[in-house]
Protein backbone atom coordinates (compact mmCIF):
# COMPACT_ATOMS: atom_id res chain seq x y z
CA UNK A 1 0.00 0.00 0.00
CA UNK A 2 1.16 3.35 -1.23
CA UNK A 3 1.76 6.25 1.34
CA UNK A 4 1.01 9.70 1.26
CA UNK A 5 3.23 11.63 4.14
CA UNK A 6 0.99 14.88 2.78
CA UNK A 7 -1.94 12.94 3.19
CA UNK A 8 -1.02 11.34 6.40
CA UNK A 9 0.00 14.87 7.74
CA UNK A 10 -2.99 16.38 6.80
CA UNK A 11 -5.10 13.86 8.70
CA UNK A 12 -2.87 13.81 11.99
CA UNK A 13 -3.69 17.36 11.96
CA UNK A 14 -7.23 17.67 11.40
CA UNK A 15 -8.10 14.58 13.95
CA UNK A 16 -5.21 14.67 16.28
CA UNK A 17 -5.18 18.16 16.68
CA UNK A 18 -7.65 21.79 17.08
CA UNK A 19 -5.58 23.18 14.42
CA UNK A 20 -6.62 24.76 11.35
CA UNK A 21 -5.55 23.44 8.12
CA UNK A 22 -5.43 25.02 4.54
CA UNK A 23 -5.70 21.90 2.19
CA UNK A 24 -4.45 21.89 -1.26
CA UNK A 25 -2.95 20.54 -4.41
CA UNK A 26 -3.75 20.16 -8.08
CA UNK A 27 -6.42 17.95 -10.18
CA UNK A 28 -5.70 14.32 -9.03
CA UNK A 29 -3.97 14.68 -5.53
CA UNK A 30 -7.00 13.52 -3.36
CA UNK A 31 -8.39 15.98 -2.17
CA UNK A 32 -12.02 15.33 -2.47
CA UNK A 33 -10.87 11.13 -1.13
CA UNK A 34 -9.84 12.96 1.74
CA UNK A 35 -12.54 14.59 2.22
CA UNK A 36 -15.13 11.51 2.08
CA UNK A 37 -12.91 9.62 4.07
CA UNK A 38 -12.98 12.15 6.82
CA UNK A 39 -16.87 12.35 6.74
CA UNK A 40 -16.94 8.29 7.12
CA UNK A 41 -13.80 7.86 9.01
CA UNK A 42 -13.35 10.92 11.74
CA UNK A 43 -14.89 10.72 15.01
CA UNK A 44 -15.57 14.86 14.93
CA UNK A 45 -18.70 16.16 14.47
CA UNK A 46 -18.44 18.38 11.49
CA UNK A 47 -20.39 20.11 8.70
CA UNK A 48 -19.61 20.42 5.12
CA UNK A 49 -20.34 23.75 3.49
CA UNK A 50 -19.08 24.80 -0.11
CA UNK A 51 -19.63 28.19 -2.00
CA UNK A 52 -22.05 27.03 -4.68
CA UNK A 53 -24.73 24.42 -4.99
CA UNK A 54 -22.93 22.25 -7.51
CA UNK A 55 -19.57 22.40 -4.88
CA UNK A 56 -21.86 21.70 -2.54
CA UNK A 57 -23.06 18.75 -4.57
CA UNK A 58 -19.95 17.25 -5.00
CA UNK A 59 -18.76 17.31 -1.79
CA UNK A 60 -22.27 16.07 -0.08
CA UNK A 61 -22.93 19.39 1.89
CA UNK A 62 -24.75 22.48 2.19
CA UNK A 63 -23.73 25.79 0.60
CA UNK A 64 -22.39 28.31 2.76
CA UNK A 65 -25.15 30.76 2.88
CA UNK A 66 -27.90 28.19 3.47
CA UNK A 67 -26.04 27.04 6.81
CA UNK A 68 -25.25 30.40 7.54
CA UNK A 69 -28.03 32.24 6.36
CA UNK A 70 -25.46 34.84 5.06
CA UNK A 71 -26.73 37.82 3.15
CA UNK A 72 -26.24 37.93 -0.50
CA UNK A 73 -23.64 41.21 -1.36
CA UNK A 74 -21.00 42.24 0.71
CA UNK A 75 -20.18 42.09 4.24
CA UNK A 76 -18.74 44.87 5.98
CA UNK A 77 -16.12 43.43 8.61
CA UNK A 78 -17.99 46.77 10.36
CA UNK A 79 -20.91 45.36 9.97
CA UNK A 80 -22.46 43.75 13.51
CA UNK A 81 -24.51 40.51 13.57
CA UNK A 82 -28.17 41.58 14.01
CA UNK A 83 -27.39 45.49 13.44
CA UNK A 84 -28.98 45.05 10.07
CA UNK A 85 -32.00 44.06 8.40
CA UNK A 86 -29.41 41.57 5.88
CA UNK A 87 -28.52 39.60 9.11
CA UNK A 88 -31.39 40.16 10.88
CA UNK A 89 -32.30 36.16 10.88
CA UNK A 90 -32.37 33.58 14.08
CA UNK A 91 -31.42 30.24 13.82
CA UNK A 92 -34.00 27.98 14.72
CA UNK A 93 -32.88 25.78 18.18
CA UNK A 94 -31.68 22.64 16.07
CA UNK A 95 -28.97 24.86 13.76
CA UNK A 96 -28.13 26.51 17.29
CA UNK A 97 -27.57 23.09 18.28
CA UNK A 98 -25.23 22.03 15.76
CA UNK A 99 -23.03 25.40 15.86
CA UNK A 100 -22.99 24.92 19.69
CA UNK A 101 -21.38 21.14 19.00
CA UNK A 102 -19.30 21.57 16.09
CA UNK A 103 -16.07 20.02 16.13
CA UNK A 104 -15.02 20.55 12.35
CA UNK A 105 -16.16 23.01 9.82
CA UNK A 106 -15.18 21.66 6.20
CA UNK A 107 -15.47 24.27 3.52
CA UNK A 108 -14.51 22.61 -0.03
CA UNK A 109 -13.49 24.61 -2.91
CA UNK A 110 -12.32 27.35 -0.74
CA UNK A 111 -10.35 29.27 -3.47
CA UNK A 112 -13.97 30.94 -4.43
CA UNK A 113 -14.93 32.07 -1.04
CA UNK A 114 -14.44 35.80 -0.83
CA UNK A 115 -12.65 37.52 2.00
CA UNK A 116 -15.46 39.19 3.54
CA UNK A 117 -17.49 35.83 3.29
CA UNK A 118 -14.88 33.85 5.29
CA UNK A 119 -15.41 36.89 8.17
CA UNK A 120 -19.06 36.24 8.06
CA UNK A 121 -18.73 33.00 8.79
CA UNK A 122 -16.52 33.82 11.50
CA UNK A 123 -19.02 36.49 12.90
CA UNK A 124 -21.43 33.76 13.05
CA UNK A 125 -19.78 30.95 14.69
CA UNK A 126 -18.49 33.58 17.30
CA UNK A 127 -21.96 34.97 17.88
CA UNK A 128 -22.86 31.40 18.80
CA UNK A 129 -19.96 29.94 20.61
CA UNK A 130 -16.62 31.79 21.75
CA UNK A 131 -17.02 35.53 20.85
CA UNK A 132 -13.21 36.07 22.17
CA UNK A 133 -11.75 33.36 19.42
CA UNK A 134 -11.62 33.11 15.94
CA UNK A 135 -14.26 31.13 14.31
CA UNK A 136 -15.78 30.76 17.88
CA UNK A 137 -13.36 28.29 18.15
CA UNK A 138 -14.18 25.83 15.97
CA UNK A 139 -11.88 24.07 13.90
CA UNK A 140 -11.77 25.11 10.21
CA UNK A 141 -10.08 22.65 7.13
CA UNK A 142 -10.48 24.48 4.32
CA UNK A 143 -9.99 22.76 0.90
CA UNK A 144 -9.30 23.50 -2.37
CA UNK A 145 -6.90 25.14 -5.50
CA UNK A 146 -6.01 28.68 -5.86
CA UNK A 147 -5.14 27.87 -9.38
CA UNK A 148 -8.80 27.22 -9.96
CA UNK A 149 -11.81 29.15 -9.65
CA UNK A 150 -11.74 32.35 -7.77
CA UNK A 151 -14.02 34.26 -5.87
CA UNK A 152 -16.82 36.47 -8.12
CA UNK A 153 -16.62 40.34 -7.05
CA UNK A 154 -18.53 42.51 -8.77
CA UNK A 155 -17.00 46.34 -9.17
CA UNK A 156 -19.55 47.68 -7.01
CA UNK A 157 -19.27 45.49 -4.73
CA UNK A 158 -14.83 45.75 -4.69
CA UNK A 159 -15.71 49.32 -4.22
CA UNK A 160 -16.92 49.11 -0.44
CA UNK A 161 -14.65 46.31 0.43
CA UNK A 162 -11.71 47.48 -0.68
CA UNK A 163 -10.62 49.63 2.21
CA UNK A 164 -11.15 46.67 4.33
CA UNK A 165 -9.08 44.17 2.12
CA UNK A 166 -6.00 43.83 0.13
CA UNK A 167 -7.97 41.55 -2.46
CA UNK A 168 -11.21 39.46 -2.75
CA UNK A 169 -9.47 36.09 -1.50
CA UNK A 170 -10.31 34.14 1.48
CA UNK A 171 -6.61 34.72 2.96
CA UNK A 172 -7.13 37.86 3.00
CA UNK A 173 -10.28 37.76 5.08
CA UNK A 174 -9.13 39.17 8.99
CA UNK A 175 -10.22 35.71 10.32
CA UNK A 176 -7.73 33.80 8.05
CA UNK A 177 -5.24 35.59 9.42
CA UNK A 178 -6.31 35.38 12.45
CA UNK A 179 -6.30 31.83 12.69
CA UNK A 180 -3.03 30.81 11.82
CA UNK A 181 -3.62 27.48 9.54
CA UNK A 182 -1.37 25.14 8.49
CA UNK A 183 -1.01 24.40 4.92
CA UNK A 184 -0.90 21.03 3.55
CA UNK A 185 0.28 20.49 -0.06
CA UNK A 186 -0.34 17.38 -2.36
CA UNK A 187 1.11 16.55 -4.93
CA UNK A 188 1.40 12.92 -5.79
CA UNK A 189 -1.40 12.41 -8.52
CA UNK A 190 -3.36 9.46 -7.77
CA UNK A 191 -5.91 9.85 -10.46
CA UNK A 192 -4.50 7.90 -13.18
CA UNK A 193 -7.07 6.58 -15.86
CA UNK A 194 -6.54 9.07 -17.97
CA UNK A 195 -3.36 10.99 -17.87
CA UNK A 196 -3.37 12.49 -20.56
CA UNK A 197 -6.34 14.73 -19.57
CA UNK A 198 -5.08 15.38 -15.84
CA UNK A 199 -1.55 16.67 -18.24
CA UNK A 200 -3.82 19.22 -20.53
CA UNK A 201 -6.09 20.38 -17.23
CA UNK A 202 -2.35 21.12 -15.04
CA UNK A 203 -0.72 23.14 -18.34
CA UNK A 204 -4.09 24.79 -18.27
CA UNK A 205 -4.08 25.55 -14.59
CA UNK A 206 -0.41 26.68 -14.82
CA UNK A 207 -1.39 28.86 -18.13
CA UNK A 208 1.32 26.76 -19.64
CA UNK A 209 -1.21 25.12 -22.57
CA UNK A 210 0.73 23.38 -25.24
CA UNK A 211 0.28 23.73 -28.80
CA UNK A 212 -0.03 19.55 -28.50
CA UNK A 213 -2.75 19.73 -25.95
CA UNK A 214 -4.75 22.66 -27.71
CA UNK A 215 -5.29 20.27 -30.59
CA UNK A 216 -6.17 17.83 -28.44
CA UNK A 217 -9.04 19.35 -27.24
CA UNK A 218 -10.16 21.04 -30.26
CA UNK A 219 -10.46 17.78 -31.34
CA UNK A 220 -14.01 17.65 -29.60
CA UNK A 221 -14.97 21.15 -30.65
CA UNK A 222 -17.76 20.88 -33.37
CA UNK A 223 -19.00 24.44 -34.68
CA UNK A 224 -21.82 23.68 -36.32
CA UNK A 225 -23.09 21.57 -33.16
CA UNK A 226 -26.91 22.55 -32.26
CA UNK A 227 -28.18 20.61 -29.61
CA UNK A 228 -31.99 19.46 -29.49
CA UNK A 229 -34.53 20.64 -27.04
CA UNK A 230 -34.62 17.98 -24.61
CA UNK A 231 -30.50 17.03 -24.35
CA UNK A 232 -30.51 19.53 -21.71
CA UNK A 233 -27.20 20.99 -22.75
CA UNK A 234 -26.27 24.02 -20.51
CA UNK A 235 -23.97 26.92 -22.37
CA UNK A 236 -20.75 28.30 -20.35
CA UNK A 237 -19.79 31.82 -20.84
CA UNK A 238 -16.95 34.47 -19.76
CA UNK A 239 -19.08 37.16 -19.00
CA UNK A 240 -22.77 37.99 -17.91
CA UNK A 241 -23.71 40.07 -20.68
CA UNK A 242 -23.09 37.14 -23.08
CA UNK A 243 -25.08 34.88 -21.62
CA UNK A 244 -27.65 37.30 -20.84
CA UNK A 245 -27.87 37.80 -24.60
CA UNK A 246 -28.00 34.40 -25.15
CA UNK A 247 -31.17 33.77 -22.80
CA UNK A 248 -32.63 36.39 -23.88
CA UNK A 249 -32.17 34.95 -27.68
CA UNK A 250 -34.03 31.67 -26.59
CA UNK A 251 -36.57 32.91 -24.86
CA UNK A 252 -37.40 35.22 -27.65
CA UNK A 253 -37.84 31.84 -29.42
CA UNK A 254 -40.43 30.01 -27.54
CA UNK A 255 -44.12 30.80 -28.54
CA UNK A 256 -46.91 32.32 -25.98
CA UNK A 257 -47.42 34.95 -23.94
CA UNK A 258 -44.55 36.84 -21.96
CA UNK A 259 -44.99 37.01 -17.88
CA UNK A 260 -43.37 39.67 -16.06
CA UNK A 261 -42.93 39.23 -12.65
CA UNK A 262 -41.68 42.69 -10.80
CA UNK A 263 -39.83 42.23 -7.57
CA UNK A 264 -41.29 44.19 -4.37
CA UNK A 265 -38.77 45.85 -2.38
CA UNK A 266 -39.60 46.88 0.88
CA UNK A 267 -37.36 48.72 3.47
CA UNK A 268 -33.36 49.53 3.04
CA UNK A 269 -32.64 46.79 0.51
CA UNK A 270 -29.56 48.30 -1.42
CA UNK A 271 -29.08 47.04 -5.33
CA UNK A 272 -26.53 44.91 -4.95
CA UNK A 273 -27.56 42.48 -2.45
CA UNK A 274 -30.59 41.34 -4.81
CA UNK A 275 -30.83 38.34 -4.93
CA UNK A 276 -32.79 38.01 -8.63
CA UNK A 277 -33.40 40.60 -11.02
CA UNK A 278 -35.95 43.28 -10.48
CA UNK A 279 -38.08 42.29 -13.43
CA UNK A 280 -37.89 38.55 -14.40
CA UNK A 281 -39.71 37.72 -17.46
CA UNK A 282 -40.66 34.35 -18.65
CA UNK A 283 -42.21 32.09 -21.02
CA UNK A 284 -43.87 28.53 -20.82
CA UNK A 285 -41.19 26.01 -21.94
CA UNK A 286 -38.07 28.30 -20.64
CA UNK A 287 -35.54 26.74 -18.98
CA UNK A 288 -34.88 27.85 -15.41
CA UNK A 289 -32.32 27.27 -12.52
CA UNK A 290 -32.97 27.80 -9.04
CA UNK A 291 -30.39 30.14 -6.88
CA UNK A 292 -32.09 29.03 -3.72
CA UNK A 293 -32.28 25.88 -1.55
CA UNK A 294 -35.65 24.89 -0.71
CA UNK A 295 -35.99 25.91 2.93
CA UNK A 296 -39.30 23.57 3.78
CA UNK A 297 -39.62 19.90 5.06
CA UNK A 298 -39.90 18.62 1.38
CA UNK A 299 -36.43 19.77 0.15
CA UNK A 300 -37.43 19.78 -3.59
CA UNK A 301 -34.85 21.85 -5.10
CA UNK A 302 -31.33 23.71 -4.89
CA UNK A 303 -29.51 25.76 -5.71
CA UNK A 304 -28.38 24.84 -9.32
CA UNK A 305 -31.28 22.53 -10.17
CA UNK A 306 -32.53 22.95 -13.87
CA UNK A 307 -36.06 22.68 -15.06
CA UNK A 308 -38.70 24.14 -17.37
CA UNK A 309 -41.34 25.97 -16.54
CA UNK A 310 -44.70 24.46 -17.13
CA UNK A 311 -47.21 26.68 -16.15
CA UNK A 312 -47.65 30.72 -15.52
CA UNK A 313 -49.73 33.11 -13.61
CA UNK A 314 -50.04 35.82 -11.70
CA UNK A 315 -48.61 34.56 -7.98
CA UNK A 316 -47.44 31.12 -9.26
CA UNK A 317 -44.69 29.57 -11.70
CA UNK A 318 -44.40 25.84 -12.01
CA UNK A 319 -41.54 23.98 -12.63
CA UNK A 320 -41.14 20.26 -13.69
CA UNK A 321 -37.04 19.02 -13.55
CA UNK A 322 -36.18 16.16 -15.02
CA UNK A 323 -36.42 12.85 -12.95
CA UNK A 324 -38.84 14.16 -10.71
CA UNK A 325 -41.95 12.52 -10.52
CA UNK A 326 -43.31 15.45 -9.41
CA UNK A 327 -44.20 19.85 -10.42
CA UNK A 328 -42.28 22.12 -8.27
CA UNK A 329 -44.53 25.49 -7.24
CA UNK A 330 -43.04 28.65 -6.65
CA UNK A 331 -44.89 31.54 -5.35
CA UNK A 332 -43.93 34.85 -3.62
CA UNK A 333 -41.83 34.97 -0.99
CA UNK A 334 -40.30 38.11 0.99
CA UNK A 335 -41.15 40.60 -2.11
CA UNK A 336 -39.67 38.24 -4.63
CA UNK A 337 -40.93 35.51 -6.85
Amino acid sequence: MEVNKELDLAWDFVNNTDRNVFLTGKAGTGKTTFLHRLKMKSLKRMVVVAPTGVAAINAKGVTIHSFFQMPFGPILPNETLGSTCRFNKKFNKTKINIIKSLDLLVIDEISMVRADLLDGIDKTLRRYRDKAKVFGGVQVLMIGDLQQLSPVVKDNEWQLLKPFYKNAFFFSSLAYQECHAITVELKHIYRQDNPKFINILNEIRNNTLTAASAKELNKRYQPDFIPGEEDGYISLTTHNNRAERDNNTALEKLKGKPYKYSARIEGKFPEFAYPNKEELVLKVGAQVMFIKNDSSIDKRYFNGKIGKVILLDKDEVVVKCPDDAFNIITTPKFGTI
